[in-house]
């Protein structure tokens, strides 16, 4: 079976869900192109879209709805000829309408899971629990008699756990998309030992219609994206924690985070990035990939605590930030939380005290959006560290020391046969977290 025939009955499980949704655009977009071909007229090609929420489905179909639309008008061009021979269509708008209306014809949006039983392919997006994923999937598995493939979107569960508990014989993949998935363009492929090569193959050639750049990671619990990001957050509560033997607990975490995002030129600081993924999903990570790690002890009792005050962060239905560490107004952060008053500390009232002990930051600094697309980047990163490594202030020491912790995780990542190379962690840190800089570079020495 090629590649368009696997891809002429699909299901998304989580389909409605943040990440779901993304994954399902994508995958209609494709499938509707290829039902378009000339050589594939008359060929059915459906796509389930599988969740447990109907109101969720309902958006579903809305946002679809709209970022095809959206997706037409940028290929206009090209759809011209694929519709050349329909003369009822004349205008761009005639065409744009169609597409749209081609593309939703294939989405067979279900709350039931035995959609998925006629399918060849399973995408899956739902929560990141090992069992509730094994359970699912060897639901399919029993019932579905086409031997289908698996590809799971999860960020940090060992893929050879969900084969084996599943019995799926290697014919499940880890096909992590970024979020939000229709924008992100990193895809890490992970694959387990025994892994369908069909499959494997299969997985790419997906990747590479979508325009995604690939990144391959090795099967241990967390990958790259976590195996690093988990790490260098719980440097951060560690470096807060020690912090507040000189300042309260808002102002040692508001100095961190401006560390992180300031002084080492990032696009958000760490508790920032810690309440868009979600405290509670940074701590669900952490558990996932704990008992694998025969070395350190990823958990954090900060995590635990906030969440236990039921301060969480992720977000809002409607992609605003909710509150965590920190309080957010428009999307910027206005206030830290502090934990022995529980209650939100506002910026304004801490913001020249913590300045003041940081020190200055060197002259040749520019914020990340200044540089994050400036080919001149890397000149400017070698002069910019040049100044940092004399910066004899607090806020120099702090941000050379997380520099070089960041550094030091990457490279065991490599060590730990994680990931293949340093290249590949720099590509997952600059693609999948929008870093303007790699964690593995020499601009400290």
């Amino acid at each position: 079976m090629n590649y368009t025939e696997k891809l002429q009955n699909v299901t998304v499980l989580g389909a409605a869900g943040k990440m779901g949704s993304g994954i399902l655009l994508l995958t209609a977009i494709e499938m509707a192109d290829l039902s378009l071909k000339p050589e594939n007229k008359g060929k059915l090609f459906v796509l389930n879209a599988m969740d447990t929420s109907s109101e969720g489905l309902k958006g579903l179909m809305k946002y679809l709805k709209t970022q095809i639309l959206k997706a037409a008008e940028k290929k206009i061009v090209g759809l011209r000829d694929v519709y050349k021979d329909r003369k009822d269509l004349i205008d761009n708008s005639d065409i744009i309408n169609q597409y749209v209306e081609d593309v939703l014809f294939i989405v067979r949006p279900t709350l039931n899971i035995e959609a998925a039983y006629d399918s060849t392919v399973i995408f899956e997006a739902i929560k990141e629990d090992p069992d509730l994923k094994v359970k699912v999937f060897s639901q399919i598995n029993q019932n579905n008699k086409k031997s289908p493939w698996f590809c799971t979107n999860t960020s940090s569960i060992p893929i050879k756990l969900i084969d084996s508990k599943a019995n799926l014989g290697g014919r499940v993949l880890g096909v992590h998309f970024y979020n939000p998935p229709a924008i992100q363009k990193l895809v890490e492929i992970i694959k387990p030992a025994n892994a369908d090569a069909e499959l494997v193959e299969f997985a790419l050639m997906l990747a590479k219609n979508l325009k995604k750049i690939v990144v391959p990671s090795n099967d241990y619990a967390g990958f790259i994206g976590n195996g690093h990001f988990m790490r260098d957050a719980l440097y951060g509560i560690e470096q807060t924690e020690k912090l507040t033997n000189k300042f309260t607990f808002p102002e040692a975490l508001y100095i961190i985070n401006k560390i992180t995002q300031d002084f080492l030129i990032r696009p958000m600081g760490i508790f920032q990035l810690i309440d868009y993924v979600g405290i509670d999903v940074c701590q669900y990570i952490m558990s996932v990939m704990n008992p694998y790690l025969k070395d350190e002890d990823l958990h954090s009792n900060l995590l635990d605590k906030m969440l236990e005050l039921g301060v969480r962060g992720g977000q809002n239905s409607d992609g605003s930030q909710k509150d965590g560490f920190l309080k957010y107004e428009k999307g910027k952060p206005v206030a830290v939380y502090n934990i022995n008053s529980k209650s939100y500390t506002l910026i304004t009232d801490i913001q020249t005290k913590c300045d003041d002990a940081l020190g200055k930051l060197p002259l040749s600094i520019q914020p990340w959006k200044a540089v994050v697309g400036n080919k001149d980047k890397e000149s400017i990163f070698i002069t910019y560290f040049n100044e940092l490594k004399a910066t004899e202030t607090m806020g120099g020491e702090l941000a050379r020391d997380y520099a070089k912790r960041s550094k030091d995780i990457g490279l065991k990542l490599v060590a730990d046969n994680v990931a293949l190379n340093e290249n590949d962690v720099n590509t997952v840190l600059l693609t999948g977290f929008f870093h303007a800089y790699g964690p593995i570079n020499d601009y400290l020495i």
